[in-house]
């Protein structure tokens, strides 16, 4: 078993509320992802803040495109571990 995480970067709260709920549905995750808030380093308006979602992938199951793609749908990425 391995340490696999997949972060997804998205422009705002809700998109990562709504990008982590579809996670769930769209590829059958295990695990519920988390979605947290990523300050920019300098910034202190919560408007210029990214947010994260995590995702755990222990058995290495989830294609890398696949996220990349959906990520995108919310005007997002996938971070390169």
């Amino acid at each position: 078993m391995s340490d696999v995480r997949h972060v997804l970067v998205l422009p705002d709260r809700d998109a990562a509320q709504e990008a982590a709920e579809a996670l769930g549905e769209r590829f059958g995750l295990d695990e519920d992802p988390r979605v947290l808030r990523d300050a920019l380093a300098g910034e202190d308006d919560a408007e210029d803040a990214q947010w994260l979602v995590v995702l755990a992938d222990e058995q290495e199951l989830l294609d890398p495109r696949e996220l990349d793609a959906f990520a995108g749908e919310w005007e997002g990425w996938r971070e390169e571990p």
